[in-house]
């Protein structure tokens, strides 16, 4: 999983405009769209000219309400949302800045660790493609370091932080991505005892999902102190679960790509442990098939155990509203299904629609 949703369903998208959710947000698209200029702009310093290519627009001010607008709230939503509760929750302006900033270099961190992982060749930033994908996804990882270096640099000239914070920031960030990437590691040759769910959420995706949610905390827990530091940790629980409700939604969305690989998924492990007859039948044949599998499987063959998962996902994302919403933000937890809906790629979006569709 990575921190990169894309809005597919229109009608979650146009239910969530109509709620005001775009318009609260904008201020911070705008904070953001300048964030990612920023590091675009310490890019230039630490590449050289011949290894860099024009970098992809990003909207200005004038730009948020647009077309264009709204496919940067596409590739920064969870960002921006973060951003949002920060600032709501008393963060002060350079340490804003500098969250703001150093969120993006997580994210093209994440990224580039996850094309690795998973064979892809995602970019956040210009490089000019000279060579193999997976030499690319390196020299990403490369630039986002030494970028990240820069803006805690920056924020450390600005007052934000001392040099020492600094470090701590820096020590916390490469812990907590220890941990998310000792567990994707462990599934590099397959996985093969089956957890329960409950195992599996609380070991699986509170790491994958949650835990990668919470690396936004990580310099607000360094450098914030009283009231704001009690309120954020809070946050954090919550963020972190909106950041589980989305990996479980990953695991419906990529059921037949973690299948073949045997990497976990939680709908393998309801139909394995929970399941019906039929659907644990149809598991362990697709189990043996050398093929591997292939086709819509969940619609076809799993959607009881499909719809729990679902509704778990459901369940994390309310809590996590709910939870924000305990600390005075703005976001309706009446909204944390529209949201899930709104916020899958355009397989997952067909997979939505038919689970939630009476049958």
């Amino acid at each position: 999983m990575t921190l990169s949703p894309v809005f597919r369903s229109r009608e979650a998208v146009a239910l969530l405009e109509q709620q005001g959710v775009w318009a609260r947000l904008a201020p911070d698209m705008g904070a953001q769209a300048d964030a990612v200029r920023a590091v675009y702009g310490d890019l230039d310093v630490v590449l050289g000219a011949e290894f860099r290519t024009r970098a992809k627009h990003v909207p200005g001010a004038a730009e948020i309400s647009t077309a264009a607008g709204l496919e940067f709230l596409q590739d920064y939503f969870f960002l921006i949302l973060f951003r949002s509760i920060f600032g709501s929750l008393g963060v002060g302006r350079d340490r804003l800045r500098t969250y703001t900033e150093l969120n993006f270099c997580i994210k093209g961190t994440i990224t580039a660790a996850d094309n690795l992982f998973d064979d892809q060749a995602k970019s956040l930033l210009p490089l000019d493609e000279r060579a193999g994908a997976r030499f690319m996804s390196i020299l990403q990882l490369m630039a986002f370091e030494r970028l990240g270096r820069r803006v805690l640099d920056r924020g450390e000239a600005a007052g934000a932080l001392t040099a020492a914070e600094r470090d701590r920031v820096q020590r916390g960030l490469l812990d907590r991505m220890a941990r998310i990437g000792t567990l994707e590691g462990s599934e590099e040759g397959g996985v093969g005892d089956v957890p329960t769910p409950e195992e599996m959420i609380e070991g699986v995706h509170r790491v994958r999902g949650g835990a990668l949610f919470a690396l936004a905390f990580v310099a607000p827990s360094v450098l914030e102190e009283g009231e704001v530091a009690r309120r954020l940790a809070e946050a954090e629980i919550a963020v972190a679960q909106l950041g589980t409700a989305f990996q479980i939604v990953d695991d419906l969305t990529d059921f037949e790509f973690d299948l073949g690989r045997r990497s976990h998924n939680l709908l393998v492990s309801q139909v394995h442990h929970c399941g019906t007859a039929d659907e644990r039948a149809t598991l362990e044949r697709l189990g043996a098939d050398g093929d591997g599998p292939h086709g819509d499987l969940v619609e076809q063959h799993f959607k009881e155990s499909a719809r729990v998962v679902l509704e778990r996902a459901y369940a994390e994302a309310r809590a996590s509203f709910r939870g924000l919403q305990a600390l005075g933000f703005w976001l309706e937890p009446e909204l944390a299904e529209d949201v899930v809906h709104a916020i899958v790629g355009l397989d997952g979006t067909r997979r939505m629609e038919a689970l939630t569709s009476p049958s």
